[in-house]
C-alpha cells in the first residue's frame, strides 16, 4: 500500500457509532484537559474550508505552535475534503497539502483519537508548505522524519489532555505497523512499552 494511503487509513475504527452530531470534546471524553474545540461528526463528501467544520482550533495552544501568528489564516485558508470509505481515516494531499478526513471516521472514531489526528495532520500541513516530503519513501514509516515530528507533538498534546502511556501506545497501533514497528515508534517517542507485546 502506497503511502498517502496508510495516511488516509491512519486511525483503528475501533468503538461502536456516536450518537453525537457535535462533539464537544471536554463533554465527551473522561480526559481533563481537553480544548474548547467542536468537532461536528457528521459531514457531507465535499470540499470546504477547515473553519467551517472544525471550530476552535485556532486558539489551540499546540496548534498555534504549529502555525505561529499565522495560525487563523492557515486554518481559514486549508481546504478540507470530506470523502467516503470505511476504511478511512485522515491524510494531507501531498498535491497540495489539503486536509483529507473520511466521513466514516469522524462519525465512528474514538473522540480524543479524532482530535489528536487532527493535531497530527496540522503538523503535516505545516510540512508541506514549507516544502518538505511528506511522504519520503527513503524511510520507513516509523522512522520517517515528518512522522516522527508530527508524532512527537501530537504524542505531548495527548499527555497534556490526561493519556496514559498504554492508552498513547494503543493510538499508535494502525494495522500497517507491526508490533515491533509499533514499539520502535513508542520508544521513539518516550512511550512506556506495554511489558508483554
Amino acid at each position: 500500500m502506497n503511502s498517502l494511503l496508510k495516511k488516509i487509513y491512519r486511525r483503528g475504527l475501533r468503538v461502536s457509532p456516536s450518537s453525537y452530531l457535535l462533539l464537544d470534546l471536554r463533554k465527551a471524553t473522561e480526559m481533563k484537559n481537553m480544548p474548547d474545540v467542536e468537532i461536528p461528526r457528521s459531514a457531507e463528501i465535499a470540499l470546504r474550508r477547515f473553519t467551517d467544520h472544525f471550530k476552535g482550533f485556532e486558539k489551540v495552544e499546540v496548534v498555534k505552535r504549529i502555525f505561529g501568528d499565522k495560525t487563523e489564516e492557515v486554518l481559514r485558508n486549508l481546504k478540507l475534503e470530506f470523502f467516503s470509505s470505511k476504511r478511512g481515516y485522515m491524510g494531507v494531499s501531498d498535491d497540495d497539502g489539503h486536509l483529507m478526513v473520511s466521513t466514516y471516521y469522524l462519525k465512528h472514531g474514538k473522540v480524543e483519537e479524532i482530535y489528536l489526528d487532527l493535531i497530527h495532520e496540522l503538523v503535516h500541513v505545516k510540512q508541506f508548505m514549507d516544502g518538505e516530503e511528506l511522504f519520503d519513501d527513503s524511510f520507513e514509516y516509523v522512522d520517517r522524519p515528518t512522522e516522527i515530528e508530527a508524532y512527537k507533538l501530537t504524542v505531548e498534546e495527548a499527555k497534556r489532555i490526561g493519556m496514559k502511556d498504554m492508552e498513547i501506545y494503543n493510538y499508535l497501533k494502525v494495522y500497517w505497523m507491526s508490533d515491533a514497528e509499533v514499539a520502535k515508534l513508542a520508544e521513539k517517542l518516550g512511550i512506556s512499552l506495554p511489558a508483554k507485546i
